[in-house]
């Protein structure tokens, strides 16, 4: 057995645990490791010690009770917490909201999801599916021939609070943005009738540790209008591509994107000795009858060009 399957088990039996108490030895043995070696070994390759890793995890899983409008006291001591004040202030450690502001405010949150821990290990070939946890994903190549125009919002996004780039738990600002776009979208002039949306991640302001998001959709090339909008434009190039399918149109945008988006930057394009032009973009189109799809696009660059 390869040392991350060993972890993996762990890492799945602490998913359908979050509510019991889970010993560091029970853990340890599932893994069949001394309780010594399986910690070091744990935050190796998960980058989290074993108490922090499940204490967002139950963080996480509690969010989507709050959401069913159960009382902060009872879910507090569904998940192990001694009172509603720990939990209130584990919650707000985490995401820098309370859980009553996250309930009736409804803000969107980044969360840490369970690893797939075979994506750091596993080089797919070009055109090759994987699937993974219910998640199918594909990379390949397309030529963009003509440049693609976009029409949309931007805002400033904490890289420290946006997972996978930052790999702490805060505010789905991203998801904020879109939801702003959403509002005014039927309003804009010029949308192309596709349907096809485009978010898009750049270079911010490194000093204040932000990067630029931008969140739209095609435009034909006609003045869009008012709204403050942004004119964003996909360059005409080679690309690789990243496409991924999920069951579920919100599972699509948080655990299947955030997996897709690690493994494509931290194992794929390391292991094809590339490195990618300052951006990348995420296309996300019309519901079908197989379900919700989504692409990554990114311009790739070798690595020893890399500073050219």
């Amino acid at each position: 057995m390869h040392a991350w399957e060993a972890i993996q088990k762990s890492l799945d039996y602490i998913e359908t645990h979050t509510t019991e108490e889970i010993p560091i030895e029970r853990l340890a043995d599932i893994a069949g490791l001394s309780p010594y070696y399986f910690q070091r070994l744990f935050k190796r390759l998960v980058k989290k010690t074993v108490f922090e890793y499940i204490r967002l995890r139950r963080l996480a899983q509690s969010s989507q009770d709050l959401k069913n409008h159960k009382r902060i006291a009872d879910v507090a001591a569904e998940y192990g917490f001694s009172s509603h004040g720990n939990y209130t202030r584990a919650f707000k450690e985490a995401y820098n909201i309370t859980p009553e502001e996250y309930r009736t405010k409804s803000i969107p949150l980044n969360q840490v999801n369970k690893p797939d821990l075979q994506l750091n290990y596993i080089l797919i070939d070009e055109n090759v599916p994987l699937i993974t946890d219910g998640i199918v994903m594909e990379i390949t190549r397309k030529q963009l021939v003509n440049l693609e125009i976009y029409y949309g919002l931007t805002a400033q996004v904490s890289i420290s609070d946006q997972i996978p780039v930052g790999e702490t738990p805060g505010i789905d600002t991203p998801f904020i943005l879109w939801e702003r776009f959403r509002k005014i979208k039927p309003e804009i002039k010029g949308l192309s009738l596709d349907g096809t949306e485009l978010g898009a991640s750049m270079m911010g302001d490194m000093e204040m540790g932000t990067f630029t998001y931008f969140a739209g959709a095609a435009g034909t090339g006609e003045t869009p209008g008012s709204h403050d909008l942004t004119v964003w434009e996909l360059p005409a190039a080679e690309y690789i591509v990243c496409s991924l399918e999920a069951e579920t149109f919100p599972e699509l945008i948080t655990n299947a994107l955030n997996k897709a988006m690690a493994y494509l930057f931290n194992t794929w394009l390391p292991g094809r000795k590339l490195t990618i032009r300052p951006f990348s973009a995420e296309k996300y189109y019309k519901e079908t009858s197989d379900g919700f799809s989504m692409e990554i696009w990114v311009i790739p660059v070798p690595l020893e060009n890399s500073e050219n």
